[in-house]
């Protein structure tokens, strides 16, 4: 028991109370840090540190203000613009406002000499404060901090990209799929949703252009690719695309309309039925006759009227033989038709009929429609021969 006792009294001595405090300290700086670049905390951190920064820089221009402008001050502003909420950042502005009338006061008359407190760097760090209060309110108005805005549109295309995998298939089949956004951006109005259905003998593969383009349509692309991604595979294949339709339109957008394009493909047999809703025909070059034939299946366009009709078309891939799926923006331009962009794809796919279709789809994409500012996305399904599995 003597010995319990003085553990006891070691344990709360002055220097192990001292260290649980800091260690206490520690802790809750750190959790408050995480939450606050996450977005879910406080942004008294930010405001204090500006706040600190504002009399610095005041100070730091009345000692030389030849290296240290008033205008200076306008960093701390920008600053809390993109870091602090609303009401913190009026006190931020408070704090710049008082800084400047110090240095005014401090360095005399703007008519006396230069480096002094002129109305035109008034008016700089008026501008930015207001601009900064324009972008806080807006924030504030999303519910997103700027700190998660860049992790939440990294997600998003994440997402996308994830649902758009195609699954893998089994030997003697090839696939490949490349996605080009308009201008360069990262999201994109085109998307596929993709399963192996039927205890794996089936690939079910959707490709849809939604309406618009670019950022503009990618968040009603990942809206439409989560909710195509549950249907297929849940429904039979002929019954999809009027699932997809009446989704379509129960969302009553003022843009609601998308093209589509559903392949149900036996990989058993190589049979399969293609079903399309306003979508561009798909081409199937025939191993045999080296020519590529239009598949091209009758439906409206998604989210049009509701009742329609999807009429499938029917084929079969032998060995050799190529499909290919494609959005419009990769055949269709304002000063070329579809159908001379359907001849110069086929024209630039016929290329790599001798030497086979792996990493084909980037390279078409490059040559047929580098500069146009569409979506294109691009589909191969390859059934390869003998000469080319063993090759591979």
């Amino acid at each position: 028991m003597a010995s319990g006792r003085e553990r006891r009294a070691e344990a709360e001595t002055f220097t192990a109370r001292l260290k649980k405090q800091w260690h206490r300290a520690r802790v809750g700086v750190r959790r408050a840090a995480v939450d606050y670049f996450r977005g879910d905390g406080s942004d008294w951190i930010a405001l204090v540190g500006l706040l600190l920064t504002v009399p610095l820089i005041a100070a730091a221009t009345l000692v030389n203000p030849v290296w240290f402008s008033p205008a200076a001050l306008v960093m701390p502003v920008v600053v809390g613009g993109l870091l602090l909420r609303p009401a913190s950042l009026l006190g931020l502005y408070a704090a710049s406002a008082t800084a400047l009338i110090v240095e005014s006061v401090r360095l005399g008359p703007y008519t006396e000499g230069p480096s002094r407190v002129t109305p035109g760097v008034v008016l700089v760090v008026a501008a930015c404060g207001f601009f900064g209060l324009l972008l806080a309110q807006f924030r504030n108005r999303v519910g997103v901090p700027w700190r998660r805005g860049g992790t939440m549109l990294f997600d998003l295309r994440e997402r996308i990209r994830v649902q758009s995998k195609l699954p893998g298939l089994p030997d003697g089949w090839h696939r490949e799929m490349a996605l080009r956004p308009a201008g360069g951006q990262s999201f994109s109005g085109d998307f596929v949703v993709a399963a192996r259905t039927n205890g794996g003998r089936t690939l079910e593969v959707v490709l849809t252009d939604v309406s618009g383009k670019g950022m503009d349509a990618g968040s009603r692309a990942l809206l439409l690719s989560g909710a195509f991604g549950g249907l297929l595979g849940s429904l039979p294949p002929h019954a999809f695309l009027p699932a997809a339709n009446g989704y379509l339109l129960r969302q009553d957008w003022d843009e609601g309309f998308a093209t589509s394009i559903h392949l149900v493909l036996d990989l058993d047999s190589g049979d399969y039925e293609l079903y399309s809703a306003g979508h561009p025909p798909g081409l199937q070059l025939s191993a045999g006759s080296g020519r590529w034939e239009e598949k091209a299946a009758e439906g409206p366009l998604l989210g049009v009227y509701d009742g329609a009709q999807f009429d499938p078309v029917k084929g079969s891939l032998r060995p050799g033989d190529v499909l290919m799926l494609f959005t419009d923006g990769l055949v269709e331009t304002a000063d070329r038709d579809i159908v001379e962009g359907i001849d110069r794809l086929t024209g630039e796919a016929d290329r790599y009929v001798a030497g086979g279709f792996h990493g084909a789809a980037w390279h078409l994409i490059e040559a047929v429609a580098k500069d146009v500012n569409d979506d294109r996305a691009l589909l191969l399904i390859c059934r390869e021969g003998p000469t080319a599995a063993a090759t591979r």
